[in-house]
């Protein structure tokens, strides 16, 4: 869903993190598709053309013109260990960003020999190999701050804890009518950000795997994933939206919604886009 996100709002986002997880378009609305070619590699994902739908999906307007997805940062991470979704299938992800992004360092792939199928953690969390709830995997590895750093360069080491009072809940109806939305969503608001007219601070979109949303998990990844910490010493607001009654507690990755899933169209694309444009109010929008 990050990679959708990324992807079809490219002129928005400077760059993307993906934790297990395979190129744009890999199901191309198929459920069959989605548990072979994207988790299991049981068949091989079908790059060019993914790569030659993409390009047509931009000509069309359907996502934002691909130059900006040229000098996008891309972090990319896999574990070895992972029997849910293959490493392999993480290499295409790399290979699909390598036909756009036009700095070849910029695409960063990261892989773990013991880690499971989970947001891997410094201290938080189940075994590094496990592929069980909370879906937090302690491989003794800070892989949130590895990601924030690569896409935002120059952060500095946390020097202290995440401030509880920061974490506050939001009501996710008022941003669209997808079936599969939770309730209550959450952001991370460092003390920094907290003036209008403060100090300038970024936004990062954290988006939960499937059955790790807050109705799943409560609010485990929230609070453990790591990010918490970095964003209150580097004055990053961390967005935290929540599926609720959703196929295995995922985002729309294969089209149970709707065929419009992975574009601009797509009601949840739409949803995440709202929440991101109500924070961005007044500031610059990338």
């Amino acid at each position: 869903m990050a990679v959708q996100l990324h992807v079809a709002h490219s002129d928005k986002f400077s760059g993307v993190a993906a934790v297990a997880g395979g190129p744009y378009l890999c199901a191309e609305g198929s459920l069959l598709a989605a548990r072979t070619r994207c988790m299991r590699n049981w068949q091989p994902v079908p790059l060019a053309h993914l790569v030659r739908r993409t390009r047509a999906l931009a000509r069309q307007g359907a996502i934002a013109p691909l130059t900006g997805l040229a000098g996008s940062r891309v972090f990319l991470f896999t574990g070895e260990q992972d029997s849910t979704v293959a490493p392999a299938v993480v290499e295409s992800l790399k290979s699909f960003y390598g036909e756009f992004v036009s700095n070849p360092s910029n695409v960063v792939f990261k892989r773990h020999p013991q880690a499971g199928h989970g947001m891997v953690t410094q201290g938080q969390g189940g075994d590094c190999s496990a592929t069980a709830a909370p879906f937090l995997n302690d491989c003794d590895l800070d892989l949130a701050g590895d990601l924030l750093s690569h896409l935002y360069p120059g952060l500095n080491k946390p020097s202290g804890l995440a401030i509880d009072a920061h974490l506050l809940a939001f009501d996710q109806k008022p941003f669209g009518a997808s079936t599969a939305l939770g309730d209550t969503g959450w952001v991370y608001l460092p003390g920094a950000c907290r003036q209008a007219h403060g100090t300038p601070c970024r936004l990062h979109v954290a988006l939960h795997g499937c059955r790790q949303s807050a109705r799943d998990v409560g609010q485990r990844f929230v609070r453990e994933a790591g990010f918490n910490r970095w964003a209150e010493q580097n004055n990053i607001v961390v967005l935290y939206p929540q599926t609720g009654n959703a196929p295995n507690g995922c985002w729309d990755w294969w089209g149970y919604e709707s065929s419009h899933y992975a574009t601009r169209q797509g009601s949840q694309v739409q949803v995440l886009n709202r929440m991101v444009d109500k924070l961005l109010a007044g500031h610059d929008k990338r």
